[in-house]
């Protein structure tokens, strides 16, 4: 199930990072929201000691899974917005075209401060590690922080712009105006009016995604490597087209193909078309890079899934891609572990399109010990949660846990933490795996005392400290027995239950009410709350459990420790809850960030508990401007904040075990709810986060190349330049070929967005 992120970025004011001039050239303010500042923080995301102690066959199928993976991930620029694959495009040739020293004294030339020329890297940076100019933690779009005319000038006199000057002149008229607009909808990620998706085509509303949703369930098509287009004809007559990722571009049957459901057909008064062939060339890559990878597969098992896999990606069968996964699961304790796929559905606006990523990571075995001696004690901590036993697994399927030190992650963002695969009936029946990303987690706790926000100074000094202790814990029980916890309860299409129908729910005192039918499943019957309400659960479980001091002695904190590890992991996640109105826009009344919203609700059912659990307090800073102060009494934590933090995650069991959505809606809905109400007047707490907020760190990655049969390592420096060098790299051998690529797919499907 989703992924944990990597916490968002302690928070600080940033003035020089708010002003910038509009491409009109008026003098403007702008939300900081929209701009990364220049100072953004970027950190190596370091696995060469790991690397280098894996066999010849070990890095070579580390490598080629590597190569699948940046391939598969430039899919996610056709996925975010209309403009991304020719902002990209236009990015990798100026930096191809020449070193940055030099493209750096043609800014000069042009009028460019050095600042600006600062900016523009940081700018490309941004784009590079959200595969698109919308932020992947967020959904928030960014833009250049500098004059419109000055990045043109520059693109004109580039190196680039010699060689072609045709192809840098039509890249800029896609793309030069819509990367610094800030118009209403381009604002943020959403659908219909409510904002830019390149999931669904322009003309699309909330109305077309739940209809199209109907027809998949009909049909039993998983729509998580599908984008929907919608056409309407000069008869009026509307024609939707769901296209399924794959190399193949046609119907015709694959050899050892079953049957497809490629073909047209009539629902509730449309047209369907299904058609196959989304990002062709791309995914070509793809399985050609699996197969070279399956040359050195550890094991049998290892083959049969990047068999399954490329069966996948090439015919567009998410139920190849689910064979695959069963393989994947089964290969336990892999020392290079990896996934592939379309996997996570938090930047479909409607929750049920998943984003390409692939990952490459390498076992940290003494982080991993104390993750296996988690999961051996997971059947004896399962029924400490606060649901009755019929509300669990039949039966708990011991997953693999292991903490990894991440080579590669392609897609939009780097998460801490992940529960796969997402496939509902996999989990239930044959089980899942847990990840916990060690480096990633390493580099996102450097934490400054002088840079945290809303804490007393002496929960400063205790943060810093227990912040990344507590982080692990809460990430260990968060995928294991958060995501890895609790029952569906299904009607098979015999009419066969999983469960007593005599059962009492909980909540109601009643016989149960209502069930998932045969094809419905989670993301698709919770739809839009799917992925917020979920995280919320997995969070409410690891806050539950890590009041547990057996749980906290696997991880090696007893005594006063465990005391601290407890109140800073609760006050942390109370922190979030606040640093999450960032996430929230009042113009349109929407959460940009699942699991950030998820905090949030949980910051006001601990609120709502009351008893002086909890306080938000607002105030005026040191500096004179708006500032607030967080507390959390810890010596009612495991009294008031754990009764509160029971009911409320046995309600959100309950209503997903029971598919109960309207009562799991309204639920979540009240909760998630901002207003300007006292006592806590949210909205103005909002502006005083937005005021105080730092960007999120930016990861640079390395790099892997064959020279004379063997794999050469190439790590870069911590710098918008050194992710920048890192992209051009790795595609220097078929950069042309990949960028005529992605400009021919996107121009394909230009006439749906009218770019």
């Amino acid at each position: 199930l989703p992924s944990v992120p990597a916490p968002p970025g302690d928070q600080r004011m940033n003035e020089a990072a708010r002003r910038r001039f509009d491409f009109v050239g008026r003098d403007k303010m702008v939300d900081s929201q929209y701009l990364l500042p220049n100072d953004i923080g970027i950190s190596l995301l370091d696995c060469k000691d790991a690397f280098q102690l894996l066999s010849k066959e070990e890095k070579l199928y580390a490598h080629y899974i590597s190569r699948a993976s940046w391939y598969g991930g430039l899919v996610v620029l056709l996925q975010t917005s209309p403009e991304s694959p020719a902002i990209y495009v236009l990015l990798q040739k100026l930096f191809r075209a020449q070193p940055l020293p030099q493209l750096q004294e043609r800014a000069t030339a042009v009028g460019m401060t050095c600042e600006e020329f600062q900016a523009f890297l940081v700018y490309a940076a941004g784009v590079y590690s959200n595969m698109g100019n919308y932020k992947s933690f967020g959904d928030t779009k960014f833009v250049p922080n500098l004059p419109q005319e000055k990045l043109k000038e520059l693109v004109w006199q580039s190196k680039a712009f010699e060689k072609n000057p045709d192809e840098m002149e039509r890249l800029w008229q896609v793309c030069g105006d819509l990367m610094f607009s800030l118009e209403d909808r381009q604002k943020q990620l959403g659908l219909g009016d409510k904002g830019i998706t390149a999931y669904f085509s322009g003309n699309c509303d909330l109305k077309d995604a739940e209809l199209a949703q109907k027809f998949l369930d009909f049909k039993g098509i998983s729509a998580y490597n599908t984008r929907l287009f919608k056409t309407v004809g000069d008869d009026g007559k509307t024609v939707y087209e769901v296209r399924l990722a794959s190399v193949i571009k046609d119907d015709s049957p694959f050899k050892g193909e079953l049957g497809n459901q490629c073909g047209v057909y009539e629902f509730e008064g449309v047209t369907f078309k299904v058609t196959r062939g989304d990002y062709s060339p791309l995914m070509k890559k793809v399985v050609e890079n699996l197969e070279k990878a399956k040359d050195h597969a550890s094991t049998p098992n290892v083959e049969k899934m990047l068999l399954h896999y490329n069966r996948s990606f090439t015919t567009g069968s998410i139920d190849a891609h689910k064979e695959g996964s069963k393989h994947w699961i089964r290969d336990e304790g892999p020392i290079v572990e990896s996934y592939i796929g379309f996997i996570e559905s938090y930047r479909d606006p409607y929750g049920s399109r998943g984003e390409f990523e692939g990952f490459v990571a390498v076992v940290n075995k003494d982080m991993s010990a104390k993750f296996t001696r988690l999961v051996a004690s997971a059947e004896r901590l399962l029924p400490q949660l606060p649901w009755p036993q019929p509300f669990e697994k039949d039966r708990f399927l011991k997953p693999d846990f292991t903490s990894l030190d991440v080579l590669t992650f392609a897609g939009s963002g780097i998460p801490a933490g992940i529960n796969i695969p997402n496939y509902d009936d996999i989990r239930q029946t044959v089980g899942f795996k847990n990840v916990s990303l060690g480096n990633v987690l390493a580099v996102a706790y450097h934490t400054q005392k002088e840079k945290l926000t809303f804490l007393e100074d002496h929960d400063k000094d205790l943060y810093i400290k227990w912040k990344g202790p507590s982080f692990e814990v809460q990430v260990g029980l968060h995928e294991l027995l958060g995501h890895g916890s609790g029952k569906l309860f299904v009607q098979d299409d015999k009419g066969k239950f999983n469960f007593d129908t005599n059962l009492v729910n909980p909540e109601t005192g009643e016989e149960v009410k209502s069930w998932y039918q045969q094809g419905e499943t989670w993301d698709s019957k919770f739809s839009t709350i799917a992925s917020t309400y979920e995280e919320c659960r997995a969070e409410c479980v690891g806050l539950y459990l890590c009041l547990s001091h057996e749980i906290l002695k696997i991880f090696g904190h007893e005594g006063a420790d465990a005391d601290d590890v407890i109140y800073v992991n609760w006050l942390t996640m109370v922190r979030a809850g606040v640093l999450g109105l960032e996430f929230y826009t009042p113009e349109t009344q929407k959460w940009r960030q699942a699991h950030m919203q998820a905090r949030f609700v949980i910051l006001r059912v601990l609120l709502e508990a009351g008893e002086g659990l909890v306080t938000v307090r607002q105030t005026t800073g040191a500096d004179g401007k708006p500032d607030a102060i967080i507390t959390l009494d810890r010596e009612k934590i495991g009294t008031v904040g754990k009764a509160a933090i029971e009911a409320f995650l046995r309600k959100l069991q309950v209503y997903k075990s029971t598919a109960d959505v309207e009562a799991g809606r309204a639920l979540y809905s009240s909760y998630s709810r901002v207003t300007d109400a006292e006592p806590e007047r949210y909205l103005t707490l909002r502006h005083t986060v937005l005021l105080r907020k730092e960007s999120r760190k930016m990861f640079v990655q390395a790099n892997t190349r064959i020279e004379g049969g063997d794999v050469q390592f190439q790590n870069y420096e911590a710098s918008a330049a050194g992710l920048i060098s890192s992209f051009v790299e790795r595609f220097s051998e078929d950069g042309d070929e990949l960028e005529t690529c992605l400009q021919e797919l996107s121009c394909r499907d230009s006439k749906h967005w009218r770019i």
